[in-house]
């Protein structure tokens, strides 16, 4: 770009060789001009330079040799001398259209992609892209960072769906001690409870607790809870059933770790005579059936939708814990049938908290139903009390749009109160047989959720609604979780992948749960439990 300026003072010329001969040419008069006239246009000019000094290289970039119409001309006059005030709405304009043409547009396969935006730069640079390239170059770019992006989210949550299905060191640890344990010490291998009290283990005057588990450590945290939260604890009965490989550890820990004065009971599925093949089919159907060992043990990759939310995927995964084909998470199905002589019991997960006294649970009029639970559809919480049928349920297949009602009310498992007597009465546990060979005959499709789902059904019209404030949910995977509600909860419940005795479980919440731990116990300590 040139400025020259004749000696007469007559002619004043801004010229380009690249984009045009004289650019601007002003002539001027030599008989009228003045000083004042110069200063004016001098003045001009001095806006008028980086003006277009900015459109030459604009358009040097876009391609010079590209551009013909006379709306481009246009544009290199600048706006000024067409009377533009200001183009910037118009490139907004043309980058919009661009932009929105090449969004339509398919990726060319093996177009390659820079690493990193200095690298697009480059590629601009040496190849001298038209906007149209750049811009699918951008959207490439793009897509493939979003991909990357949640690709490592799906990884993360594959990740945490594998450590909340492994079982701790130190817990597997202390397993494998209280077995040895139970083999060479007679302490370990002790009756419990002692005969002398054998006989309050069907008392009904006592407060009875039913614990399912095969974890010893989440199983002593409850129970201690439990008994250091009671106002009598020498009226609390614990029953607590695991599985045949658990059996001798968890009696080791209970029989040397005596939570006096209340009362605990161990006992293995392997010594309830009830538990056969042809009273609970489920055992023949969890251990034969191909496709619910495919959906629990099989590869959780080959489903993978990139198109899925990260929570819509969390929850996939969840779903497909190995623990909703455990016998242990089907048990309390059975109650009924398991304590024959019991009329009113609460049924515990191993992953709550008891941080007050629940007999007066035991006290509610259940008005002739048999389970009293927390509804989980109102409340405070939006993602953890907003759970109704549609949640669990999928509505889209004709058995379940003609049995169901979508917008109905879900409640919650882990703290439930039992009237075993109303129970006896009906044909729920053949209900829930029946639902459960359903959604096996219809390839799994019925329900998404574990053990709920039929248990949904099954109890359809015998759930009395307790007061929420019981209960508290969502310490397994609510992270904004209000520590205050946490204190005052009657109940806490760490449903949810983010076990406390998990590596992965939620720092701020853990405290909650490590309070009940016996750290300076031999056997934690020489598992190393708190480092774990």
């Amino acid at each position: 770009m040139q400025l020259q300026v004749s000696l007469s003072m007559r002619i004043i010329t801004i010229s380009n060789n690249n984009v045009f001969i004289d650019l601007m040419k002003i002539t001027v008069a030599a008989t009228h001009i003045s000083y004042r006239t110069l200063f004016h246009t001098i003045l001009i000019l001095t806006f008028l330079l980086p003006f277009s000094f900015i459109l030459t290289a604009f358009f040097t970039l876009e391609g010079v040799d590209k551009c013909s119409s006379f709306d481009c001309l246009g544009r290199r006059l600048g706006p000024r001398i067409l009377g533009r005030v200001d183009d910037s709405g118009r490139l907004v304009k043309d980058l919009y259209m661009i932009l929105n043409q090449v969004n339509s547009e398919e990726i060319p396969e093996g177009l390659k992609l820079p690493d990193s935006f200095s690298h697009l730069v480059s590629d601009m640079k040496n190849n001298q892209y038209d906007a149209k390239t750049f811009a699918l170059m951008l959207r490439a770019t793009i897509m493939k960072l979003e991909t990357e992006i949640m690709e490592s989210r799906f990884s993360e949550l594959m990740n945490k769906h594998f450590a909340a299905s492994s079982i701790p060191r130190g817990i597997h640890c202390l397993s494998l001690r209280l077995t040895n344990e139970y083999s060479s010490n007679a302490h370990a291998r002790r009756q419990l409870p002692s005969p002398e009290l054998l006989p309050l283990v069907s008392n009904n005057s006592y407060h009875h607790f039913i614990l399912s588990t095969d974890n010893i450590l989440a199983a002593s945290v409850v129970v201690t809870s439990a008994v250091e939260s009671s106002l009598e604890p020498s009226k609390i009965v614990f029953h607590i059933i695991t599985d045949k490989k658990t059996y001798a550890a968890m009696h080791s820990w209970f029989a040397l770790n005596l939570v006096s004065p209340a009362i605990v009971e161990v006992k293995g599925v392997h010594q309830f005579d009830w538990l056969t093949r042809e009273n609970v089919p489920l055992l023949d159907v969890v251990d034969n059936h191909n496709d619910i060992k495919d959906y629990y043990h099989g590869s959780h990759i080959t489903e993978t939708n990139l198109s899925d939310t990260t929570r819509k995927f969390a929850s996939k995964l969840e779903v497909r814990s190995p623990k909703y084909i455990s016998l242990l998470n089907h048990l309390r199905i059975y109650l009924p049938k398991l304590f024959p002589d019991l009329e009113k019991v609460i049924f515990l997960d191993d992953d709550v908290v008891i941080q007050c006294d629940l007999s007066p649970l035991l006290e509610i009029d259940l008005h002739g139903k048999v389970n009293g639970a927390v509804e989980t559809c109102k409340g405070e919480g939006e993602w953890v009390m907003s759970k109704r049928f549609k949640n669990y349920f999928n509505f889209s297949h004709p058995i379940i749009a003609k049995h169901l009602d979508p917008d109905e009310c879900a409640w919650a498992y882990g703290m439930n109160i039992f009237d075993l007597r109303a129970w006896r009465k009906t044909n729920i546990i053949e209900t829930y047989h029946h639902w459960f060979k359903e959604n096996l005959d219809s390839n799994l499709t019925l329900w998404k959720f574990g053990t709920l789902p039929p248990a949904l059904i099954a109890f359809k019209g015998h759930v009395h609604p307790i007061d929420p404030s019981w209960r508290m949910l969502g310490l397994g995977y609510q992270s904004k979780t209000d520590i205050e509600n946490v204190k005052k909860a009657a109940v806490i419940h760490y449903n949810g992948q983010l076990k406390p005795w998990l590596p992965i479980g939620l720092e701020h919440l853990r405290p909650f749960w490590t309070k009940y731990v016996n750290y300076s116990n031999d056997f934690v300590r020489n598992c190393h439990i708190m480092d774990s």
